[in-house]
């Protein structure tokens, strides 16, 4: 994750729909250390997690019919409008539409052609996220997908991406990076076969930054979550685990390799 200078096509937002955002709240508490504030009361509940007073996500309640509690990773975009125009032209399906959100930037949702639900955010006053890359914060924003190759090139279609292709664990994995600035160090994300991970269908899954996985891991399981995927090493990677917290919505932790 390159920090929050926000290419375009770089993940700028993280929210999490729950259907209890007091449990939530507490949950995301014990184990990142986090703070809830609150927008206000015209905005239905939605707030800011807070990290000595930095946001490094946002929480509300679910507003769509039939949603599930979920993870939701935002896009940059200098023109959301054009956009959900190559969304819809590539085979995805816009959910929302563009809406100012007072000022702040202007929001979109839409799922790709495989299934996996994002976000696009243009900013205004708000670029993004205040931190990034650093300890209880977000870290690498990974795809699940039974069609790797031709999900990625729905992306390409919208943001330009960059792609390297890396063996392991005899499956290929491919790092993403954003269209702008050096391959490695603009690198955000990567995308996976569905079944790699825990749970089932496309999904964009948050990774977490772990200074400890396991107490991290421990942690969740003690607030009441569940581990569905336990610590485990990846090679010239890190320490990685996936969790779901009370509510069933999936996230991971890495601790990263040093020498990386």
């Amino acid at each position: 994750m390159p920090g929050t200078e926000f290419a375009d096509g770089a993940p700028n937002w993280l929210d999490l729909g729950s259907p209890d955002t007091g449990a939530a709240t507490a949950f995301y508490g014990a184990v990142f250390g986090w703070r809830f504030v609150s927008v206000g009361p015209d905005t239905g509940g939605y707030g800011f997690f807070q990290l000595d007073g930095k946001t490094v996500a946002a929480l509300g309640p679910l507003t769509e019919e039939g949603a599930r509690p979920a993870w939701m990773i935002h896009f940059r975009t200098d023109d959301v409008r054009a956009t959900v125009r190559a969304v819809a032209t590539a085979g995805g399906t816009v959910r929302m539409e563009p809406v100012d959100v007072m000022g702040e930037g202007w929001l979109a949702q839409a799922t790709d052609p495989r299934g996996a639900e994002f976000a696009l955010w243009q900013p205004g006053r708000t670029t993004g996220l205040d931190i990034t890359f650093a300890p209880d914060t977000l870290l690498w924003a990974e795809l699940h997908t039974p069609e790797p190759a031709a999900d990625i090139a729905f992306y390409q279609g919208l943001f330009g991406w960059r792609v390297q292709e890396q063996q392991t664990g005899g499956m290929t994995y491919r790092v993403l990076s954003t269209r702008e600035g050096e391959q490695r160090t603009s690198a955000f994300g990567g995308a996976a076969p569905t079944g790699l991970g825990a749970g089932d269908g496309p999904r964009w899954v948050p990774y977490f930054h772990a200074v400890d996985v396991d107490a991290k891991a421990e942690a969740a399981r003690s607030a009441g979550g569940t581990v569905l995927m336990p610590v485990d090493d990846v090679p010239d990677v890190g320490r990685i685990a996936w969790l779901a917290d009370p509510s069933g919505a999936v996230f991971a932790l890495l601790q990263p390799d040093p020498r990386m």
